[in-house]
């Protein structure tokens, strides 16, 4: 009989192992000596430690999931129940016990992190739906559309969650781009409509526009090119494909007209610049009039030069004023003059002015006697208030004496 401290080969061959209940039957060898015997179920223990082991590792190393790293439990639990080794199979019952609790405990960290994991993508998909409803409401059209699109890929890369609560959410994410989508649609539809109708529009301004190219109207035309580009930017814009070409017609019509008109206005220029050269020369012969000595001479010879000034045509309007105005000096001049002489000779005003000079030197004289009586009579405030008077009466004549010289005496 041959033992060691887990087992022991009997005389009929019949090997055991020893166990907290006692000796169990490991099996029978009768191929060879008891020590073969027992190194032979001794590897078998061996070949279970080492199985064991690798589950150990596989637990705590990989992703094996608690169902597979159950069955292999059980899978060795059975062999090591079955005592098919020699060995401390006690020692293997406790390790498999201790691994079922690794794995439970695995299986509930698991558990645990996919709730969280759960909690966390059912946060970040309410996030993505309400910013997904709120793009549905916006008008930027272009930067919606390009964040809407980003979302659905953030979407995707994101866990499902229970059935319900996942179809809910992407029932609400897909209604608010399905609505962003049916906004910008009916808003492009729009905008074509509105661009076609410019498009209408800028083509019935072009042919106007072109139609007036040849004008020489150059006021009223002007005016109406000037109402023609209000309306085009009222207008707005045509489809991309025609808004250049209508641009470049309507412009090019414009552009005719007021070259046109610029080199009429330079010719024009040039020759208000040569007459406004002219009436300067006719200003100063006219101001050599004054003063006037001999209203007829100055009368004749500012008659001609008159004539000769209405003869030239237009000068720059900036000058207008200024050359006028010397001209019209001169003429108010001589103007003056011939009220002065008509004055000086009117016989009605002579009379006129003579009378009163008469009446105002009656009354001096008057007031002078008066004068005489009351500083006679020692009444020196009557002669003093009539003093006053006195002073009065003859700045009336010497006012009226002088009138009186400009009739000749």
């Amino acid at each position: 009989m041959s033992s060691d401290p887990w087992g022991r080969v009997d005389e009929t061959g019949t090997v055991y192992v020893r166990t907290a209940d006692g000796e169990q039957v490991v099996g029978s060898w009768q191929a060879g000596t008891p020590e073969e015997a027992l190194a032979y179920f001794e590897r078998k223990y061996e070949g279970l430690v080492v199985e064991i082991g690798l589950l150990e590792r596989r637990v705590k190393t990989t992703d094996l999931s608690a169902k597979d790293a159950q069955t292999a439990i059980d899978h060795l639990r059975q062999q090591v129940d079955e005592h098919h080794a020699v060995g401390d199979l006690e020692a293997l019952r406790k390790r498999l016990d201790k691994l079922v609790e690794t794995v439970e405990s695995r299986r509930e960290e698991r558990k645990a992190q996919k709730a969280k994991q759960s909690d966390e993508a059912r946060l970040a998909k309410e996030k993505l739906v309400a910013e997904a409803e709120e793009l549905a409401a916006s008008e930027q059209w272009r930067a919606a559309g390009e964040r809407l699109r980003a979302l659905v890929d953030t979407w995707k890369s994101l866990p499902r969650l229970d059935r319900k609560a996942d179809d809910e959410l992407w029932h609400r994410f897909s209604h608010a781009r399905s609505a962003f989508s049916k906004r910008r649609k009916a808003h492009f539809a729009s905008l074509d409509a509105q661009r076609e109708e410019a498009r209408k529009t800028k083509e019935r301004l072009v042919k106007e526009a072109e139609s007036l190219s040849q004008s020489t109207d150059w006021g009223a035309t002007a005016a109406r090119y000037r109402e023609l580009m209000a309306d085009w930017k009222a207008a707005g814009r045509a489809q991309r494909e025609h808004e250049d070409d209508l641009w470049n017609r309507f412009r090019g019509a414009q552009d005719v007209f007021f070259q046109a008109r610029s080199e009429v206005f330079a010719e024009r220029d040039a020759e208000q610049r040569e007459n406004l050269t002219r009436k300067e020369e006719l200003a100063i012969e006219a101001e050599k009039l004054l003063p006037v000595t001999d209203l007829k001479s100055a009368r004749a010879a500012f008659r001609s030069v008159n004539e000769r000034w209405e003869a030239i045509g237009h000068v720059p309007r900036d000058a207008r004023p200024k050359i006028e105005g010397r001209m019209h000096a001169v003429e108010r001049a001589i103007q003056e003059a011939e009220e002065a002489e008509w004055r000086r000779t009117n016989p009605e005003a002579r009379a006129r002015a003579a009378g009163l000079t008469g009446q105002l030197q009656d009354a001096v004289d008057k007031l002078e006697k008066q004068i005489e009586t009351a500083r006679a009579a020692g009444n020196t405030a009557k002669a003093d208030k009539l003093g006053r008077e006195l002073e009065g009466r003859r700045a009336l004549l010497d006012q009226a004496l002088k009138g009186l010289e400009e009739f000749g005496g």
